[in-house]
C-alpha cells in the first residue's frame, strides 16, 4: 500500500466515523442539520472511496475499509454511546472480521 493510498484509506476512515456519529445523534434527537450533516459525510466518504478503487482494485479497497469501520464503529458505538451486544453480536463481528481478512488477504495467500 502507497502512502497515498494509506492516507486516502485514513480519510475515509476518519469521514465514516464522523457520519455515522452524527446518524446516532440523529437517531437520538432528529434534525435536518444532522441529517443533512450525515449525508454530506457519507457522500464524502464515498467519494474518497472512489479513489481507493480507482487505487487498489474493489475487493481490496472496500474489504479495508469496511473491516476498519467494523471495528472502529463498534467501538464508538459501545465506548461513546454506551451501547451493549449479546455474546452471539460479539461472535458475528469477530466472525466478520476474520471473514474480511480473508477476503483481503485471499489473493496474496493463493500464489
Amino acid at each position: 500500500m502507497t502512502l497515498s493510498g494509506f492516507l486516502q484509506l485514513a480519510a475515509s476512515t476518519v469521514v465514516f466515523l464522523l457520519a455515522a456519529t452524527v446518524a446516532k445523534s440523529w437517531a437520538l434527537a432528529p434534525g435536518l442539520g444532522k441529517l443533512l450533516l450525515t449525508l454530506a459525510l457519507y457522500s464524502g466518504g464515498n467519494l474518497i472511496m472512489l479513489r481507493l478503487v480507482r487505487e487498489f482494485g474493489m475487493a481490496s479497497a472496500f474489504s479495508l475499509s469496511a473491516v476498519i469501520q467494523l471495528v472502529a464503529v463498534n467501538v464508538i458505538a459501545l465506548f461513546w454511546f454506551g451501547e451493549h451486544l449479546t455474546l452471539v453480536q460479539h461472535v458475528g463481528i469477530v466472525l466478520a472480521i476474520v471473514a474480511v481478512g480473508l477476503i483481503t488477504l485471499g489473493p496474496a495467500l493463493a500464489r
